[in-house]
């Protein structure tokens, strides 16, 4: 099941094609720049298998993004080992700093309790912020518990132990997750907090959301979170939370959306924003961006280049994927606010390197 998830995602190596300077998507048979390589999110991966697809026939150059999760990523772009590193976990302004390292959103997801329960369907079943906590720490250690049947009534649970599932990896998914569990569970924050890995009370430890998917469909009882598209691709049920105005919402494009809607990027410094438990009636509680990281000088101008104009045309054209899998498209005013800042951040030798054109 494992082989075959992490297959059907591109886990591995994505052929997508590079670009020019010229902030225009590159022609078909366009002169073939250095490869790009990139490196990191999991939450990531499918749409970038998506925009990969539709990109790849546009140039002659490759990138290849391994899917490894957000916290190698960032070790890896810090590292210089790749051009780029994608985390869902953002940088603070010292961080970037001290690594010489610029972050800007890409798109924006949500991320989702999965469960393998019998008789427990998608959007049938109702967890709190709380519970969720609880559970995971593994004070509610069977789903007929009280706690959980008071939340679902008419529901028939079974009495089942609880089998947790989370990330082995250093993950941005993990930190969205527990950094959320932080906001809404006083014990949770003071007994575990948030942040990309931390010593689990209980559970078993999959690699990437394609690890945890995997685990939580082939164990009866299981309990785990992903990116949302992770439980559409797998078809694997997943719960329902009250959000911060105390309504039960579904996990969709619309609620995650509904959380980003007051996201003031123009006020982020470094770009870093979280968009967990926002008030609203319909927010998705577990709402956040997925961030691509570059090194502010380039030692390659070229890659450099071609990395930029990768993302742009990912901004101009791939909207329509990211909706098809659930994901959120950044607002035109905050793609043009982000070209803005690659014509004064990104640069060789000290020069800007690539100027966009405002759409």
């Amino acid at each position: 099941m494992l082989k075959s998830l992490t297959a059907a995602f591109g886990a591995a190596l994505l052929l997508i094609g590079a670009a020019g300077c010229s902030g225009e998507a590159p022609k078909a048979g366009a002169t073939s720049t250095a490869g790009i390589n990139g490196a990191g999110s999991s939450f990531f991966n499918p749409l970038a298998s998506q925009w990969a697809e539709s990109y790849k026939g546009a140039a002659s150059a490759n990138v290849n993004y391994n899917s490894m999760g957000s916290g190698a990523g960032i070790r890896q772009i810090k590292a210089k080992t790749v051009d780029f590193g994608a985390s869902d976990k953002p940088l603070t302004v010292a961080e970037l700093d001290e690594a010489g390292l610029y972050q800007f959103p890409i798109v924006m997801g949500g991320v989702v309790p999965i469960i393998n329960v019998p008789g427990v369907e998608s959007g049938k079943f109702t967890l709190t912020g709380q519970v969720l906590a609880d559970i995971f720490q593994a004070k509610i250690k069977n789903w007929n518990d009280k706690a959980i049947a008071d939340l679902n009534p008419g529901v028939t649970l079974p009495n089942l132990p609880i089998t947790i599932v989370h990330r082995a990896d250093g993950s941005g998914t993990t930190y969205l997750f527990t950094s959320y569990l932080t906001k809404v569970s006083a014990d949770w924050a003071k007994n575990i907090g948030g942040s990309d890995a931390i010593q689990w009370p209980a559970g078993i430890g999959g690699k990437g959301n394609e690890g945890v998917s995997a685990f939580v469909a082939q164990t009866q009882g299981a309990i785990g979170y992903v990116e949302f598209a992770y439980a559409m691709k797998t078809n694997t049920p997943y719960a329902n939370l009250k959000n911060h105005d105390g309504n039960v919402v579904t996990p969709s494009a619309e609620t995650f959306a509904a959380a980003a809607s007051g996201a003031d990027w123009k006020n982020a410094p470094g770009n870093q924003l979280l968009l967990l438990d926002q008030p609203g009636a319909q927010s998705w509680p577990i709402t956040g961006a997925v961030f691509i990281l570059m090194h502010k000088e380039q030692a390659n101008a070229d890659k450099g280049k071609a990395t930029l104009a990768f993302f742009d045309w990912a901004y101009d054209n791939g909207d329509t994927a990211a909706n098809s899998l659930h994901y959120v498209p950044l607002p035109a005013e905050v793609k043009n606010l982000i070209r803005e800042q690659w014509a004064t951040t990104i640069t060789a030798g000290g020069q800007p390197i690539y100027t966009a054109k405002a759409q």
